[in-house]
């Protein structure tokens, strides 16, 4: 079982689902040549992806191309199905950082066959998590700057409030075809400056009112 904490408590939350939404900045979507789809685009990474701030992504031998996507992870208390944009936030327990580990080269190749690409996205590895505070503790989740450094450069560097679509709305979305429940995270997309690392690389996520995320590579 693959478990996270809350800042105000050492006992362990127990993770189900890592439900991920795809190309939710724009500048991030055309930095990939990608267009900005008219509906959210939704995948899934297993909970045995999830590594701990201090820890290593292990990149496959099958890949060659790396990348890190920072995001506003966001942790589900209770336990919700085809629930209302407006009731959606009753069921955000807390927010955390995620660093969405992308094999950018197999991506690329298994949507050229029009294949899945879960094993670009959920490898072992693939998804650093730091800890959570509650979600009472934040304000306003959409007013956040979130960014990402490798070996001391800054290479993301933005604000939540450039999501194009807003918490509820995705949680609303999410839940006409997956029930969320307790333990399951919401990774909210990526802004722009994504790229490359290496074996040896230090990366750095961080988020206002959360903390940081360190993660080096293997």
């Amino acid at each position: 079982m693959h478990n996270i904490t809350m800042s105000d408590t050492t006992e362990p939350i127990t993770v189900g689902k890592i439900v991920c939404l795809a190309r939710n900045y724009v500048a991030h979507a055309h930095e990939l040549g990608n267009e900005v789809p008219s509906s959210p685009v939704l995948f899934i990474k297993p909970a045995s992806s999830i590594i701990k701030t201090g820890e290593q992504v292990v990149i496959p031998p099958y890949s060659d191309d790396c990348h890190y996507e920072v995001e506003l992870a966001i942790l589900i208390g209770s336990t919700a199905k085809n629930v209302s944009a407006d009731k959606a936030m009753t069921h955000v327990s807390g927010y955390g950082i995620a660093i969405d580990m992308t094999l950018r080269d197999t991506q690329a190749q298994l949507k050229e066959k029009g294949y899945p690409w879960e094993i670009a996205k959920g490898f072992d590895t693939s998804c650093p998590l730091s800890t959570f505070v509650p979600a009472d503790q934040i304000a306003d989740p959409h007013n956040l700057k979130i960014g990402l450094s490798v070996n001391g450069e800054t290479r993301q560097d933005s604000s939540t409030a450039c999501m194009i679509r807003r918490i509820p709305e995705t949680i609303a979305f999410i839940t006409t075809a997956f029930t969320l429940e307790p333990g399951d995270i919401i990774l909210t997309g990526t802004p722009a400056g994504v790229g490359r690392v290496c074996s040896g690389d230090q990366m750095k996520g961080w988020i206002d009112g959360i903390g940081e995320l360190h993660i080096g590579v293997k």
